[in-house]
C-alpha cells in the first residue's frame, strides 16, 4: 500500500533535516519506493505495514537518527485523497487553505480552539469526516491568534498541517 508520512516541525524554527537523509532513513526501516515531496516533511513510500506500527517505527527511526522527539503521522493514499476530496473551501488567491492530520480526537480540539480566538473577516474552519480545514488570508497564517495557537507545545504531537496545494502535490508523486 502506498502512504505519506507527514513529519511534524520540519525545517522549521532551527530543526533542519535534509529530506534525502530522511528518505534514507525510511529505506533502512524497510520501506520501498521512498521519495519526499517538498522540504516540510513529506515522504511518500509503500508498505505492507499497518499506519500505527508504521509511525512508531518511524518515530523512533528518525529520533534516534536526529537526536531529537520526531512526531509525525501516516495516512494512505486513498485517505490523502479523501481529505483532498472533501476540502470545503473554495480555492481563492487571496486565501491559504490548509488541512490537518493528526491523532484522533484532533479535529474536535482545534475547533474548540479556533471557536474561542478571534478572527479575520475571511478566516474559517470546518471539520469535515474528522479532519479538521482551515482558511485564512495569506500573509495572517503565523500572526493569527489560530495560527499562535498551533504552535503550542502541547499540541505539538497532535498534528501537523500542511496547505493544500501540498496535498495535491503528494497526490501526483503516487
Amino acid at each position: 500500500m502506498k502512504y505519506c508520512a507527514f513529519l511534524r516541525g520540519v525545517n522549521v524554527k532551527g530543526t533542519n533535516m535534509k529530506m534525502a537523509e530522511v528518505c534514507q532513513v525510511f529505506k533502512e526501516a524497510g520501506m520501498n519506493e521512498v521519495s519526499s515531496v517538498l522540504a516540510s516533511g513529506n515522504i511518500v513510500f509503500s508498505s505492507d505495514q499497518k499506519p500505527d506500527d508504521l509511525k512508531n517505527i518511524f518515530e523512533g527511526a528518525m529520533s534516534r537518527h536526529f537526536s531529537y522527539d520526531v512526531f509525525l503521522f501516516v495516512k494512505s493514499q486513498d485517505e490523502i485523497q479523501k481529505c483532498l476530496g472533501h476540502n470545503p473551501f473554495v480555492k481563492n488567491e487571496e486565501l491559504h487553505s490548509y488541512i490537518f492530520v493528526g491523532n484522533q480526537g484532533i479535529a474536535e480540539t482545534l475547533m474548540q480552539e479556533f471557536e474561542r480566538v478571534s478572527k479575520s473577516e475571511k478566516e474559517a474552519a470546518k471539520i469535515v469526516n474528522h479532519t479538521f480545514y482551515w482558511q485564512v488570508p495569506k500573509g495572517n497564517t503565523l500572526d493569527s491568534a489560530f495560527g499562535k495557537i498551533l504552535g503550542r507545545k502541547n499540541l505539538k504531537d497532535q498534528f501537523t498541517s500542511r496547505n493544500v496545494n501540498t496535498f495535491e502535490k503528494i497526490l501526483k508523486k503516487f
